[in-house]
């Protein structure tokens, strides 16, 4: 365990100086039970270089750690590699510091998108700014900064940053998960939790971007590394070859022969739907994973939609609509946009019956293979239950 105040040099001279945010329990609508860390390194050579900062509430929890290494005011580039306020939001903070502590402020080392999105940001036309592109690189004394752009993995502006003499690479959102540890490597935390939260963070967040992520992927295959340094969580230096698969297949949206069903229910109509459902892909050999709607949150089934092939959603009708809960999972699943499919819808209904078609409606529009609907009025019976379970079982 590290403290708190501590930084960790990763790398002889390389720093991770970032903020622990154990508090964190919401992140673009998705929750983050363990919390996170943004990740900040700090690179002393004959320039010093900071890449990246932290939200702004844990700025002074980032300086504390420089100084432990050096005097700030000795920075000479800021990296940022993506503008998103939780790596950019100290930049004014520290900017302003090392102003007041300096003659000359640092340049902002970013890509074309990240220079207009800092402009947007924080309406600041006075810092000093260097635009790279892929394949440019800065000496910093003894190492080399190359910069490779990998825009919508997962914002437009979005760049990593290697270091080859270390064979490092900073991998800005790409690999992260969210974790507030003090641990800071992979091989130092839990196996499987590393490997759900890496999981949760792609579902959740880079999913729609998987044809930009293959690209980023070759950009980097011809590199020498043996440490992953995200701007998220644990940093890789076991893992790499695991977590670098994985995305490969998450990229080229692999699916396994696997079901999850999500379904609300009032009366528990619609329920007795899902779990028959479940039952009959039980028996034709297709695993399935049930979720009630009132009871997990939609961010935890999307780690579980990543690699399903059948996707299941059921809601009864209620004032000629499906229920919120579904139409809300239903929204956040097309923004994400998993793809190659295959739909079933289902519910329950007193009259009018109108959330099945709904659901196949909102399903179809994400490009799911609509194979079969369920809809039954008012308590399914035996006969009713049977029918469907006959019907999932002859897909």
């Amino acid at each position: 365990m590290t403290k708190k105040t501590g930084s960790v040099e990763i790398k002889k001279g390389i720093y991770w100086v970032g903020g622990i945010d154990p508090e964190l329990k919401e992140f673009h609508g998705y929750l983050t039970q363990r919390g996170s860390t943004y990740n900040a390194y700090l690179i002393v050579d004959e320039k010093v270089v900071l890449v990246d900062t932290v939200k702004v509430h844990l700025y002074d929890e980032m300086i504390s750690r420089i100084k432990t290494v050096i005097d700030p005011a000795k920075i000479d580039y800021i990296v940022s590699n993506h503008t998103e306020m939780d790596h950019s939001g100290s930049l004014p903070d520290i900017i302003d510091s090392l102003r007041t502590n300096k003659a000359d402020s640092p340049t902002i080392i970013t890509s074309p998108n990240g220079k207009k999105g800092l402009k947007k940001h924080f309406h600041d036309t006075d810092w000093k700014f260097k635009v790279v592109n892929t394949g440019d690189s800065i000496n910093i004394g003894k190492r080399n900064l190359q910069f490779i752009l990998t825009q919508m993995v997962h914002w437009p502006d979005s760049m990593v940053t290697y270091v080859p003499e270390d064979k490092l690479l900073l991998s800005n959102d790409a690999f992260g998960q969210h974790i507030a540890s003090d641990e800071r490597y992979d091989d130092e935390l839990d196996e499987n939790i590393v490997k759900e939260e890496a999981t949760k963070y792609y579902a959740n967040i880079v999913m729609p971007y998987g044809m930009q992520v293959s690209k980023a992927l070759d950009a980097v295959g011809g590199l020498e590394i043996d440490m992953i340094a995200p701007s998220h969580g644990v940093i890789w230096r076991k893992g790499i070859k695991d977590i670098i698969d994985l995305y490969k297949r998450w990229s080229a949206d692999f699916t396994e022969g696997k079901a999850v069903i999500v379904y609300d229910t009032m009366w528990g109509s619609t329920e007795k739907i899902a779990r028959t459902i479940e039952a009959g892909l039980e028996q034709k050999g297709i695993p399935a994973e049930i979720f009630s709607l009132k009871d997990t949150h939609i961010s935890d089934i999307m780690t579980h939609v990543l690699t399903a092939k059948y996707i299941c959603v059921g809601s009864p009708t209620l004032n000629n609509n499906m229920m919120s809960g579904v139409a809300a999972f239903l929204t956040y699943l097309k923004g994400l946009s998993p793809k190659n499919r295959i739909g079933i819808a289902f519910g329950s209904y007193g009259w009018g019956g109108q959330s099945i078609g709904q659901i196949e409606d909102m399903m179809s529009s994400c490009g799911f293979n609509m194979t079969y609907s369920a809809k039954v009025q008012w308590v399914p019976d035996k006969m009713e239950l049977e029918k469907i379970k006959n019907k999932i079982k002859n897909i």
